[in-house]
């Protein structure tokens, strides 16, 4: 088994990874390998903002799908992952959205010490470039685009003019102030084209040389020597080596790749572990605590033309030469934030509205000219977990969500659909919709049937997060618990999932972990091991 040896070697060239290779290699004194198993980003799919759910069940996309989810009736929910340069940051919807105050205070309030709105709003500012330019919220100057749609599209603006006439506030920024109310979303594009983290970070740092990136390579597991992580074993045109990290080894595979890579490893639970043969380093509860948004979506006919119309030469000429039009648009170009109690502080539904038909999960080739809107659970009770299926490394995980599970998750679910009909019901709908299309509610069903609808009609949003979680595997500095030398930086270790979409937090975290590993950031205190002292250690 051959070897080659870096400083730091990361896991996973999606949004987390990305930022991290960018900083990490900022120090030429440093050497810094990116671990690959997708390839450029060179799909044009990737880059032409509409056309992004062509990448679904294609080769850059994992492809993974659920367990039967007991939730949904048995049902499996299709879970597409990026597996190119810029991750899932190459194949999602482009909306910038943070999550609210509430959620990076309740983290900090629960043990994740240094992670508090005050103290992670910095990072946010750090990573961005909003050409509305800077204020208290805002930064510019940063790797990422952040832009306002250049879409427009009239049926996105038909669900936000019915909203306000159902009552509901307006609101510009749903990263400022607060989060309620309706709109459209900010997106990370440069230009009407997609701005993901290769495009932002990666790519401007290619050209270093103390800078490797190994696409195609499939990571196997952690090496773990003397209770240190010394580099990853990894496949590299059917050989398998080790790339060895003389500092760290960060895991940067997302919420289902990284858990799985280290309970591949030998790190996670002891029992369950041993039930498939690996030789247990560390027992610690990895994989448990996945949670995700799910959402439902209505779907409306109409006369009007939609996005199904958007590959027009007159659309491509808008796009190459002014940078708009609806091939600009990313799909989920509005929405909102509600609470479904008057006793809420933070929203607990989050609404996306599409200017095109969607639904069989994305999938469906809908040429007939339609629109959609609906909401999805913002603050999920709900925890799944993501084990291994077996111990070979190119297995895909089992993955259970355990979608609409609680009392809270249902009810939030049902009041969201109630909310979505009664916007549904406003004249700016009325006036473009011709009728439902495909699976509908009814506005007079009760709350038995509304539900039954959402366990039918409901998939995910594409959020999982919190499978290594801060507090459970990591520590406040994202240092797994009881391995030196090794760390997990994206999604999976936010201890619960943000209000919001999930790229922006991402994109926050590994800017954060950068100062951490780099020593620009203050040492966080109060990072002790939970776990110090259990068998398997």
């Amino acid at each position: 088994m051959s070897s080659s040896t870096y400083d730091y070697v990361i896991v996973g060239a999606g949004s987390a990874g990305c930022v991290l290779a960018a900083r990490l290699s900022e120090d030429p004194d440093v050497r810094v390998a990116v671990v690959e198993a997708g390839g450029p980003d060179t799909a044009q799919e990737i880059h032409v903002p509409v056309a992004f759910p062509r990448l679904f069940k294609s080769d850059v996309d994992w492809d993974f799908d659920s367990e039967p989810e007991p939730g949904l009736g048995g049902r499996r929910v299709y879970l597409p992952r990026g597996r190119t340069f810029g991750g899932c940051s190459s194949l999602n919807a482009m909306i910038y959205v943070r999550g609210a105050r509430a959620d990076y205070d309740g983290w900090a309030a629960a043990g994740a010490t240094g992670w508090s709105y005050d103290e992670v709003l910095p990072y946010f500012r750090h990573a961005e470039d909003n050409e509305r330019g800077e204020d208290e919220f805002h930064g510019v100057g940063g790797p990422l685009t952040v832009s306002d749609g250049r879409s427009g599209h009239p049926l996105a603006s038909a669900f936000v003019q019915a909203a306000g006439q159902a009552g509901y506030k307006a609101n510009d920024d749903f990263n400022g102030a607060t989060q309620f109310g309706v709109g459209r979303y900010q997106v990370t594009q440069r230009g009407g084209l997609r701005c993901s983290a290769a495009v932002a970070y990666l790519h401007p740092a290619l050209g270093r040389l103390n800078l490797t990136v190994l696409a195609g390579v499939r990571a196997h597991r952690v090496v773990v020597e003397g209770g240190r992580a010394v580099g990853v074993a990894v496949e590299r045109a059917g050989v398998v080596e080790v790339v060895r990290a003389e500092r760290e080894v960060v895991l940067s595979a997302g919420a289902y790749g990284s858990p799985k890579l280290l309970m591949l490893s030998g790190i996670g639970p002891g029992e369950a572990l041993s039930a498939l043969g690996i030789e247990v380093v560390r027992d610690l509860p990895v994989g448990r605590g996945l949670q995700d948004h799910y959402m439902a979506m209505l779907n409306f006919r109409t006369g009007a033309d939609s996005l199904a119309s958007a590959a027009s030469p007159e659309n491509t000429a808008l796009l190459e030469t002014q940078g708009r039009g609806p091939l600009t648009s990313n799909v989920g170009e509005a929405g909102g934030f509600f609470r479904s109690r008057d006793d809420l502080d933070a929203p607990d539904i989050q609404f996306h509205a599409a200017p095109g038909l969607f639904h069989q999960e994305g999938l469906g080739a809908v040429t007939e000219h339609g629109f959609a809107f609906g909401p999805c659970v913002l603050a999920p009770t709900s925890r799944g977990a993501v084990t291994l299926r077996s111990a070979r490394p190119d297995a895909a995980p089992r993955i259970v969500h355990n979608y609409l599970t609680t009392e809270e998750d249902r009810a939030a679910i049902v009041a969201g659909t109630r909310i979505a009909l009664e916007i549904a019901a406003q004249r700016a709908v009325t006036d473009v919709a011709t009728g439902t299309y495909g699976d509908a509610p009814s506005p007079y069903g009760s709350d038995a049937d509304l539900l039954a609808w959402a366990r039918r009609a409901g998939q995910t949003l594409y959020h999982p997060t919190s499978s290594c979680a801060i507090g459970a595997v990591v520590d406040p500095e994202l240092r797994v618990y009881g391995v030196a030398g090794l760390r997990v930086v994206d999604a999976s270790v936010f201890p619960a999932v943000p209000r919001g979409n999930t790229d922006a937090p991402t994109i926050m975290a590994a800017e954060k972990a950068a100062d951490l590993i780099t020593g620009a950031a203050e040492p966080i205190t109060g990072a002790a091991d939970p776990i110090a002292g259990r068998s398997g250690s």
